[in-house]
């Protein structure tokens, strides 16, 4: 089991960070390779990669599932139950990446052109999507052997699967989106078919170093590999909480991006500005949302429920000095940033405004989330789910009514990050201390 030093904890979320920071850095060259090539096209591949992301989400709240459970079996040294539940959990992502593949290949590019302002931009978004929506299969694969890794806090192979796919999609971007390397020019379907291709790179990697992996010799995986009716139901009641939050949290954050390219192409560029970079932010607060769900399920599952109020502080304390490192730059040199994304002078002054407005949201999101992931990692995900719809319920109102009713500026309507942000915190913070959540239940 996992101990409780820091250089163990960050042993565990520094390889998460660095994947994610490496995605980030795939985002951003993305963002300003498309940019460059066409500004309808930066706002289709922004919006189109907003669904996609969302079907995404679905997978990772079952992949979340799975980590949970296997990381309180190792926590119980009942190891024998991991083969069945990866088992269980590599079929249920198939079933439901075959269902998320229908949905945006065949519905969205649809339902994108009867509900966007911009008939191109719509148009452009259909076939980013339908392109994109291959990857799924690709995601399926890989979150569950990830969530094995997860579980036993072996993120350096995660770390590496990022970095094969995020090379190979920096290069097939460049190469797919301009005409370079001796590849024809794609333009914003290049930008889709060298991301999906950069996920298959990804997964096979996975694949391959499972098989020779010592955790399949040591579970005996592919012998107890198998779908299982309890494992599944265990599953669904762990991750079908957690998928439905990703799942919401994206859609919600779609439907902002849908009703800002409606009030205009300027305002939803300088939050495509946003967007891109916002990411940079969410590098550490993801990798010690991981590493928080890892180490409360390993914690419980081993029955040391007093050692769970020292995990928080320490991860409370290394995630905001991670921030500090990895957003300074929203603070002091933001236009900077802004234009390594998007080069039009037009776009460059608001957005770097609402860089420094946001800055604040997201040290209270860092923080707080720690106290949100502890509910994750104790199984209670139905709960957890029930903060998130409520907290995603007063964001779309508080959407709605600064972008559609007052006709907000743009910089204000960002400020809808706050409220989200604040009430996560507090509501999981009331949960904790009021709710009897410590008891096993997976």
């Amino acid at each position: 089991m996992l101990d409780l030093r820091y250089k163990t904890i960050l042993g565990v979320a520094l390889p998460m960070m660095v994947s994610g920071f490496i995605q980030s850095i795939v985002l951003l060259t993305d963002a300003s390779f498309i940019a460059r090539y066409s500004t309808d096209a930066f706002v289709a591949v922004g919006n189109g990669g907003l669904l996609y992301v969302t079907m995404y989400m679905a997978l990772i709240g079952m992949g979340d599932g799975a980590q949970i459970i296997m990381a309180r079996r190792i926590g119980e040294e009942n190891t024998s139950a991991i083969g069945r539940v990866f088992g269980t959990s590599l079929i249920t992502h198939f079933l439901l990446a075959i269902l998320l593949f229908a949905v945006l290949f065949w519905i969205m590019p649809g339902a994108v052109l009867s509900y966007s302002k911009d008939a191109k931009i719509a148009m452009l978004q259909g076939q980013y999507v339908q392109i994109r929506s291959y990857a799924l299969f690709f995601a399926m694969v890989t979150i569950s052997i990830q969530a094995l890794f997860l579980a036993k806090g072996k993120t350096w192979v995660v770390l590496v699967a990022s970095i094969i796919t995020a090379l190979s999609n920096v290069v097939l971007d460049y190469g797919l989106i301009f005409g370079e390397l001796g590849m024809p020019e794609m333009g914003l379907e290049g930008a889709a078919l060298a991301s999906t291709i950069a996920d298959g790179l990804g997964m096979l990697f996975l694949v391959v170093y499972l098989f020779f992996s010592e955790e399949r010799r040591a579970y005996k995986l592919f012998q107890y590999f198998s779908f299982n009716i309890a494992s599944m139901i265990e599953l669904l009641k762990v991750g079908s909480p957690l998928m439905l939050q990703g799942f919401s949290a994206l859609a919600t954050w779609t439907l902002f991006f849908t009703w800002l390219e409606q009030k205009g192409q300027f305002d939803v560029a300088v939050s495509q500005n946003i967007r891109s970079i916002y990411f940079l932010a969410f590098v550490p607060i993801w990798g010690f949302a991981g590493t928080t769900k890892t180490y409360i399920s390993q914690y419980i599952g081993a029955n040391e429920i007093d050692k769970i109020p020292i995990i928080q502080r320490k991860i409370q304390i290394m995630t905001v000095l991670f921030l500090l490192f990895t957003f300074h730059g929203a603070i002091f040199y933001p236009e900077a940033m802004v234009r390594m994304i998007n080069p039009e002078e037009i776009y460059v002054q608001k957005s770097a405004e609402i860089l420094r407005l946001i800055t604040v949201s997201v040290f209270v999101f860092g923080f707080s989330s720690v106290y949100f992931q502890t509910i994750h990692g104790s199984g209670n995900t139905l709960h957890s789910m029930l903060i998130e719809f409520t907290c995603v319920f007063i964001y779309s109102i508080c959407c709605y009514l600064f972008i559609k009713v007052w006709n907000f500026d743009v910089f204000w309507i960002w400020t809808v990050e706050y409220i989200y942000f604040i009430l996560l915190g507090i509501f999981s913070l009331l949960y904790l201390r009021f709710y009897d959540w410590k008891k096993k239940i997976v």
